[in-house]
């Protein structure tokens, strides 16, 4: 039976359409486009600490997420934690669209993060399996590359609803339904004909996995959570706030998905020809610079430009420390990848409550991005230590 081919579930256009797709729902309509709608709901409904709780519970709810999904070995369970993420991406969208109430509100976000867990890890999962080709690192290159695309849709559907003149509460209800069309073609497409049958792969705890590099890499993986949650929470009104340059937070945030689309390709091209360490310093190095940039200019060239070292910068790296570890764990990637995920979680949930702390303290972002600039240096330090190990 001829079927087209974004209609034929095996077929790896459709497959990598759908995990695209499956990106924008959980990344960005159930995530990033709470960042793209903060500047009007700072100005009506949330302040900075009641931001900064929000982002660090929806963080918190990724982390046990990500964590849960990495032990869930069999590949029909995870078909359907899939499909429950992607349902959890809209109806937790809706919930901020319908109410006003905080405790709906952290709950949704907690669960929200949750279904981003099972969309990025679970999805992502699926696609690689689904995939028929000898080599998938340049398919999952474009797949990755649905964050940067995510970060920009959800940011233009927002645009377009404020545009046509309503309220925030609209574009989370516009958000929502936009996202139960790409839920059901993610849930269709990324599903098998058939029940598979799969081995069980048991892997045990060897703890000699965790050498003085693997640690290294490790506390350096914490720091990049960090520096990832702190513009991906505040970034807009972090520019909306700098005099002169009102309104061009949310412009700034749509760099950020420009930047993004592209960069995951990149920098796993540059590491396959340069090696690893060494590219992860130069994108944090780059991430320091953006972080800073907003602290002691008003230039909205050098404003944009902080936007996209962020968005090129955030992505890659994420790519970059899971491919090293994987390539380091070999036939044992489970506990190493829990590890990574663990670390680079609790720099998600940290960040934002340090930040309010902060803010409130100095009146200001300025320290805040002063602290997270520090932090992700740290780490930046950490890979130039350990570049005397040998891949």
């Amino acid at each position: 039976m001829f079927r087209p081919r974004l209609l034929d579930r095996n077929h790896n256009t459709a497959i990598l359409t759908a995990g695209i797709l499956s990106l924008i729902l959980g990344i960005g309509i159930a995530r990033f486009s709470f960042t793209s709608l903060l500047p009007a709901m700072m100005g009506d409904f949330l302040d900075v600490t009641s931001t900064g709780v929000l982002a660090s519970v929806n963080f918190a709810g990724y982390l046990s997420g990500a964590i849960f999904a990495i032990f869930i070995q069999d590949i029909n369970t995870k078909v359907r934690y899939f499909r429950l993420g992607m349902v959890l991406s809209v109806l937790t969208t809706l919930v901020l669209g319908m109410t006003e109430n905080y405790t709906l509100w952290v709950l949704s976000r907690i669960i929200a993060g949750f279904g981003t867990a099972m969309g990025m890890v679970v999805g992502s999962a699926i696609v690689m399996y689904k995939l028929d080709m000898p080599d998938k690192t340049k398919a999952m290159g474009i797949h990755f590359s649905g964050i940067g695309i995510a970060i920009l849709v959800t940011d233009l559907i927002a645009k377009a609803v404020f545009a046509s003149g309503h309220s925030w509460q609209s574009a989370w209800i516009v958000l929502s339904l936009t996202g139960i069309p790409l839920a059901l073609y993610t849930i269709y497409i990324l599903s098998f004909d058939h029940h598979v049958k799969q081995a069980a792969v048991k892997h045990s705890f060897d703890i000699s996995i965790f050498t003085p590099f693997v640690l290294l890499l490790t506390i350096a993986y914490f720091t990049e959570g960090v520096g990832f949650v702190v513009q991906a929470t505040f970034l807009p009104d972090i520019i909306d706030s700098i005099p002169g340059l009102e309104g061009w937070g949310s412009r700034t945030w749509t760099m950020v998905g420009l930047a993004g689309i592209p960069s995951c390709i990149l920098w796993m091209r540059l590491a396959h020809r340069f090696g690893s360490i060494q590219v992860m310093i130069l994108a944090m190095a780059l991430q320091v610079i953006g972080i800073l940039l907003p602290t002691f200019t008003n230039n909205i060239t050098l404003i944009l430009l902080s936007g996209i070292l962020y968005g090129g910068t955030f992505v890659g790296l994420v790519a970059l420390f899971l491919n090293l570890g994987g390539r380091i764990a070999a036939h044992n990637p489970v506990i190493l990848m829990g590890a990574f995920t663990t670390a680079y979680g609790i720099g998600q949930v940290t960040a934002p409550l340090y930040s309010v702390a902060l803010v409130h303290t100095s009146g200001t972002y300025d320290l805040a991005l002063y602290v997270t600039a520090l932090i992700v240096s740290g780490g930046l330090l950490l890979l130039l230590f350990g570049r005397r190990y040998q891949e």
